[in-house]
């Protein structure tokens, strides 16, 4: 039997959208196609006219489709940090007879219960991740289908972000003439995707630096537990270029990309490049140390505003360190510049699979990724908070033998993040259970928990 099936992610980025086409077969992951167009109606990681974002959607998909050579009709869509809030539910279901299992109904059930509560008007609910089930006081399970008990009970974490943000998506890959198969916050899944299992569990900063925003995460127990986003990227850096320097925007970014240096102690000797100024004829030489030095003053600004956010949950104690990623993290020198404000170990992450060889790529291969190793009980959360996406059909299996790239290795190098910030989590009405229980904690999970009160 071939169980195969073609995953489909949809990066929605100010600069650019990206559409990653990967086939899953056994847990392996291969990229088979790859899509990308000039971003229109996006400001700041949000859409703000539909039409036009529709418009570079279907481009950007027409040419994954092409490439992949496979119809395309649904995709998963990430969700921006912008404004997510992040906080605990529980819930609890009486399950009634003592000899019965538990079933994939009682799981829907319990987790129905922990999402009954009063959601502002323009809010909306992404996702809901679990922490663990309780069975008759016995927690720490992961899947209590096929358990007996009479007593389920469920904890989790709950995302809800602006209604705007998540309709605005919603009718954009509608008008696009797609069908959306789920959200996916852009956050958690380049988590799940950049981070190793040891910069997950203890906790790990991970800045994806966008060419229209910054956001900064923290992953810590395998969970998003903060966001914290910043309302400007790239695009920034372009326009102070192209201010300083007097010249367009076009010539300005081309300059960046060229030249240009994040850290301007990196820059030594005196090279100079010419430069098309505005209303004169002859081109004007420019040193590339006076260049980063406009690079330098953006980024560290962005940088000082991320932290602010990071410092308030003293995620900067976090054993992990920093993880950067995101199209401004190939400019030279922003490693080391982050290195140098956050004084903490610093490393970037770029796709190492052919044709993703950039760290813009990463947020959209890690859309694909985060949906294919979605274990069975977390498409079955899926199904409860969002029914109608959750069982949408990603795409249509391959029907000829599909030649593949490389599959996902370990990556060694890694990139940056975005901006506005995103409230920790707030504490949810307590269901205390009827009886104690608390079994002993092993003596290696001690020393992680040293960093759970920075966040729990």
């Amino acid at each position: 039997m071939d169980k195969s099936k073609v995953i489909v992610g949809l990066d929605i980025g100010t600069t650019s959208i990206k559409v990653i086409v990967a086939e899953s077969i056994q847990n392996q992951l291969n990229v088979i196609g790859v899509g990308s167009e000039r971003s229109q109606g996006l400001s700041r990681g949000v859409i703000v006219d539909i039409d036009k974002a529709a418009a570079s959607i279907k481009s950007a998909v027409a040419h994954a489709e092409k490439k992949a050579n496979v119809p395309i009709n649904a995709v998963y869509a990430g969700i921006p940090a912008n404004m997510l809030n992040i906080e605990k539910c529980d819930g609890i279901f009486a399950v009634g007879e003592p000899s019965r299992e538990i079933t994939a109904q009682d799981v829907a059930q319990v987790v129905n219960s922990a999402l009954i509560r009063n959601l502002p008007p323009e809010r909306e609910i992404v996702d809901v991740l679990p922490s663990e089930f309780i069975v008759d006081g016995f927690d720490g399970i992961k899947d209590p289908r096929g358990m007996v008990g009479t007593r389920l009970e469920f904890h989790g974490i709950l995302f809800t972000a602006a209604k705007t943000v998540i309709h605005n998506t919603r009718k954009a890959v509608a008008q696009a003439g797609l069908q959306l198969a789920g959200l996916v916050i852009n956050p958690m899944a380049l988590g799940q995707l950049i981070l190793d299992d040891g910069e997950a569990d203890f906790g790990t900063i991970i800045l994806d630096l966008g060419g229209g925003q910054s956001t900064a995460a923290v992953i810590h127990d395998h969970k998003l537990k903060f966001s914290h986003v910043d309302p400007e990227g790239g695009d920034y850096i372009t326009k102070d270029i192209s201010v300083v320097l007097n010249t367009t925007l076009a010539n300005a970014e081309r300059l960046k990309r060229e030249y240009g240096n994040a850290d301007a102690e990196l820059v030594t000797g005196d090279d100079q490049f010419p430069v098309a100024i505005v209303g004169q004829t002859n081109p004007q030489m420019v040193g590339e140390d006076y260049l980063a030095e406009i690079i330098q003053a953006r980024v560290e600004q962005i940088l000082a505003r991320l932290g602010t956010g990071l410092s308030q949950v003293h995620a900067f104690n976090l054993p992990g360190g920093i993880v950067v990623t995101g199209g401004v993290s190939a400019l030279p020198g922003v490693t080391e510049l982050v290195q140098k404000v956050y004084q903490r170990p610093v490393k970037r992450y770029i796709p190492d699979q052919m044709g993703l060889r950039h760290p813009s790529f990463a947020q959209g291969l890690s859309i694909v990724s985060y949906i294919a190793h979605l274990g069975e009980i977390d498409t079955l959360i899926r199904q409860v908070v969002d029914p109608v996406t959750a069982n949408a059909r990603p795409v249509s299996s391959p029907s000829r033998p599909v030649t593949v790239a490389p599959s996902r290795p370990v990556p060694t190098e890694r990139p940056a993040a975005s901006s506005q910030p995103a409230r920790t989590q707030s504490q949810p009405a307590a269901h205390t259970p009827a009886e104690p229980k608390k079994k002993k904690k092993k003596t290696s999970q001690r020393l992680k928990n040293l960093f759970t009160n920075f966040f729990d």
